[in-house]
């Protein structure tokens, strides 16, 4: 059964064109029948409704974290954006911070922002790709003396990486840190067929999932 953050998100993600149906080549050389561009969520209701998803969906884990991480760029509003959810609805008013692309050598300095880097940290992002955002984030977290626990995302695709049989957030997971995802390929799919979209974007969907997904169907 789809979660209901699940359906908003997924629905909103169509009305926002942030996510599309055709053929698109990703970096990997594969041709992918959707995309997913996390950029597009670009109002404030998009973004309210976007990290009221995020936070259910972390609520909803049992996950136990005392900050909440965003890697910049697209993490430094969604991290911001889900901070104020988990306040606002959850009753969670919980510390954050960011990084900067550069470190900033007047002022305060330094390569954060927010507050300070300690305890249990969830990284907030829009996807994981190669993992390498991810790796990022984690070596700067230890590298502040907290421990990375976990990461949420928007959208799972569940598949290979072109290299290997695993994905990048199988990857990260086997590094001990929890994944959560607000939807995942099989979600999109479920989705999708009970909604009124072009029968061959479905069936595109169910065999590039069939070629190069990781979980079952």
């Amino acid at each position: 059964m789809i979660k209901p953050w699940t359906q908003r998100f997924l629905k909103l993600a169509l009305e926002r064109e942030a996510l599309r149906f055709g053929e698109f080549t990703l970096k990997s050389g594969r041709v992918s029948p959707y995309f997913f561009n996390a950029g597009e969520f670009s109002s404030g209701a998009a973004v309210a409704t976007l990290a009221g998803c995020y936070a259910e969906a972390i609520e909803a884990s049992g996950m136990e974290f005392d900050l909440l991480y965003g890697p910049a760029y697209k993490g430094i509003p969604l991290v911001t954006a889900v901070a104020m959810c988990l306040a606002r609805d959850h009753g969670r008013d919980l510390p954050f911070a960011y990084n900067r692309k550069e470190a900033k050598t007047h002022g305060e300095g330094g390569v954060t922002v927010g507050a300070p880097i300690t305890g249990r940290v969830l990284i907030v992002d829009d996807v994981i790709s190669a993992g390498t955002s991810v790796n990022e984030s984690i070596e700067l977290i230890e590298a502040a003396g907290a421990r990375p626990c976990g990461v949420a995302i928007a959208l799972d695709r569940e598949e290979r990486g072109s290299e290997r049989e695993h994905s990048a957030v199988e990857e990260v997971e086997a590094r001990g840190l929890q994944v959560v995802s607000v939807a995942g390929l099989g979600d999109l799919i479920a989705w999708l067929e009970t909604h009124d979209r072009p029968p061959a974007s479905l069936e595109s969907m169910i065999n590039y999932r069939s070629r190069y997904g990781t979980r079952s169907p």
